[in-house]
């Protein structure tokens, strides 16, 4: 590998707004139904999520904490000034919300119309997504950010415009956010008085048939006539476009003379306005990384045969193959980038061919890199060339003696396959895909040496926070605390950045599943509630995702249950032997089952793939209630994480994250079927101060003195024996 390393931590400029002024923070998800409401200042129509896009600053904070550290000082006899009456909590910030009436997504919504005007169109889509498909994007692909102020990684956002008004200086209509369980709580307090939200999973109407119900009424108020729903074809998968004709034609029907079309807008019109109100930024395309042997385990050319092979074996001829996913690209070269951060990808695309393959990307990269792909035969073309490239290969193979199919991924985009729409094509999972989940030698012996390092930094981390908040009680923020963990991970030998923005969240914040401190006004630390950190790094060995819930004093005795409910579910999920071809869907319930008995639930999945320093979200495997999931059943090398939570909205939130590897289990065999288990490769204690003891079964408290006596071999050697980091560990490992 190349010398030169890429900080992937560039902390992104799209923060959530979660003043603890608030019940519930601004993260990700939870009903907001038991949350105070948000109030905003005086005649106060702004979007928290526009506000920090602007990058606004608000004194409050700063007099809050001034007030704080006087209240402190007096309580210890301290001459320090008088500050305010000490009824007040000193672990909570004041509201950033700032009388701005510009501040809102009116103005945007406005220029918008107009456009959907001029282009006909009665609906407009603005999914989350890049032309990757990607969960997480760059700053220059944040559309939806943009004009709704929800900053959450998933959701759609569909906007109408009134083809009944005809004033064409004021056009008017209705807009929607659409987004899942983990976001209900940040969108609710991100979104402005424009917007309506969607709450998938518990609302009647999918965003799909929001649009097409809107579209229909407004084609019946103009006798019939044909209304258009645009989207940008490169930003929505062809899959989605084929789902929403079908329920085009069931929502609306013949006989009721409606008539709905989805149309593409390659002009994205997001775009066209984005200069009106903020500067546009810019995609970043940094310099290549190239991975040696020791980290990527298997060479590129035995990849491209493996995938050959896979190829002729399942589709017999058709044996050109393009590529849109980044990290598919990414492992398939054994190459790495930092162009979205915390995703260790560079924009590209991906032609494969049985003599040839084309990597499009304008990302510049050394000598070495390109000798590398001289010997392996890999030609570079600029980024937009893959269109003309993929007209081109099909006219090719349409005029070939025996005519070949075109394969396609099943995540390609729409505007993929209008593309080669000339050509016989063939939409299959990506079997690049696949490979890339099934860890190797070499990558699983780097995922244990990177969970280490990551301990001996949670070690550090925690230590150091009890050790401010409680013996020297010092006030830390939220976002602080986040920052004193990135120093320390920046200690490690070959880390890279982190994984995600560090979910580092006190008390209500916690029950935001997808919370990110804000830089200005984020929540003082309270050591006597609920404290939830969930964070990852990238080191060159692999990638990490680990969470845990810990409580500084003494925490009720409702905490310490609901606590030990997930743990026994998380225990209960490792500890599994199962036979071959089982999927995380039928083993979900497992983690949910103790939560389930006390009426209780989470509203997330309980574990997603892990990439090999690569992204930390990673398809296709994993354990949750999606019905997707029962395709891809779990394989010895699958690496996972296992994180079953419960949130109290307002109060407080528990979550339990491991990164597990499958691995074949010694059971023998069923009728031919080989027995699976896990492996927990997490090295970070659990928290015994909520751990009710008496809940536990033997079996469970034999296997959290089992892991516990295996942090301690593990980390300690590591630790100074003097440290605090050396006794908090010593102390959280001990018997129970």
């Amino acid at each position: 590998m190349t010398t030169r390393t890429q900080d992937l931590n560039t902390r992104p400029s799209l923060m959530s707004i979660a003043p603890s002024g608030r019940n519930a923070g601004a993260g990700i998800q939870m009903s907001n139904a038991s949350a105070r409401p948000f109030r905003p200042c005086a005649d106060c129509t702004c979007s928290p999520g526009l506000l920090s896009r602007q990058n606004r600053r608000s004194s409050l904070f700063l007099k809050q904490l001034e007030n704080s550290r006087r209240r402190n000082a007096r309580k210890r006899g301290s001459s320090a000034g008088t500050g305010s009456t000490g009824n007040e909590s000193i672990y909570s910030s004041d509201s950033l919300c700032q009388s701005n009436r510009e501040m809102n997504t009116t103005g945007r919504l406005l220029s918008l119309r107009k456009l959907m005007k001029k282009r006909d169109l009665c609906c407009y889509i603005v999914p989350s997504e890049d032309e990757h498909q990607s969960e997480y994007v760059s700053f220059a692909d944040e559309r939806r950010a943009f004009i709704s102020g929800f900053t959450g990684s998933a959701g759609v956002a569909c906007i109408t415009r009134n083809v009944l008004n005809f004033n064409e200086n004021d056009p008017d209509g209705s807009s929607v956010l659409s987004t899942d369980g983990r976001y209900f709580n940040q969108a609710s307090q991100e979104l402005d008085f424009n917007w309506t939200l969607l709450r998938q999973g518990e609302d009647k109407l999918t965003w799909q048939q929001w649009c097409i119900r809107e579209a229909k009424e407004m084609s019946l108020g103009l006798g019939g006539k044909t209304v258009k729903i645009g989207v940008d074809p490169k930003l929505i998968s062809y899959e989605q476009v084929k789902a929403f004709g079908k329920l085009i034609q069931t929502e609306v029907l013949e006989s009721e003379s409606a008539s709905v079309e989805l149309v593409p807008v390659e002009e994205n019109l997001i775009d066209c306005i984005w200069s009106e109100f903020e500067p546009v930024p810019e995609r970043k395309l940094n310099e290549l990384v190239l991975l040696n042997f020791e980290y990527c385990g298997e060479e590129y050319k035995d990849k491209k045969q493996r995938l050959m092979e896979t190829l002729h074996k399942d589709y017999h001829e058709s044996q050109t193959l393009a590529v849109v996913a980044l990290d598919e690209i990414c492992w398939f070269l054994n190459l790495r980038g930092s162009d979205i951060r915390y995703n260790p990808v560079f924009y590209a695309y991906l032609l494969i061919q049985k003599d040839a393959t084309i990597l499009f990307t304008d990302n510049e990269f050394s000598e070495e890199i390109a000798l590398y792909f001289k010997d392996n035969q890999i030609t570079v073309k600029p980024y937009k060339e893959v269109w003309n490239q993929l007209r081109d290969c099909c006219i090719e193979l349409s005029k070939s003696e025996k005519p070949k199919t075109f394969l396609i991924p099943d995540n390609s985009s729409w505007q993929l396959v209008r593309q080669i729409s000339a050509s016989p094509c063939k939409m299959i999972h990506s079997p690049i895909d696949m490979f890339k989940s099934i860890k190797n030698t070499n990558e699983i012996r780097n995922a244990r040496s990177a969970q280490v390092k990551e301990a001996v930094c949670l070690a550090q981390y925690f230590a150091w926070l009890e050790d401010q908040l409680v013996k020297h009680d010092a006030l830390i923020d939220e976002y602080s605390a986040a920052e004193k963990l990135d120093q320390i991970r920046k200690t490690q030998k070959h880390y890279m950045g982190n994984s995600f923005e560090t979910i580092s969240s006190t008390g209500a914040n916690a029950a935001v599943i997808h919370y990110s401190p804000p830089a200005e006004g984020s929540s003082m630390i309270d050591p006597t509630k609920i404290y939830l950190c969930d964070c990852g790094s990238q080191f060159t060995e692999g990638t990490t995702d680990i969470t845990r819930t810990i409580h500084f004093t003494a925490p009720s005795k409702e905490e310490v249950t609901n606590y030990t409910l997930v743990l026994k579910g998380n225990l209960a999920v490792e500890r599994l032997h199962f036979p071959e071809g089982t999927t995380g869907f039928h083993i979900d319930a497992l983690a949910r089952q103790f939560l389930w008995s006390h009426g209780l639930d989470y509203r997330h999945g309980t574990g997603h793939g892990i990439g090999s320093f690569l992204n930390v979200h990673e398809g296709p495997i994993g354990i949750g209630p999606r019905p997707n999931l029962l395709k891809f059943p779990l394989k010895s090398g699958n690496i996972i994480s296992n994180e079953p939570g419960y949130y109290k909205d307002g109060e407080y939130g528990i979550r339990i994250e491991n990164d597990i590897l499958v691995k074949e289990s010694s059971g023998g065999l069923f009728e031919g079927k080989k027995f699976l288990s896990f492996e927990n490769l997490t090295l970070v204690p659990y928290c015994k101060k909520l751990i009710n003891v008496k809940m536990l079964t033997k079996e469970e408290k034999l296997q959290v003195n089992e892991h516990h006596a295996r942090i301690w071999h593990s980390i300690r050697p590591f630790l100074q024996p003097q440290s605090i980091s050396y006794k908090w560990l010593k102390r959280e490992t001990a018997a129970i």
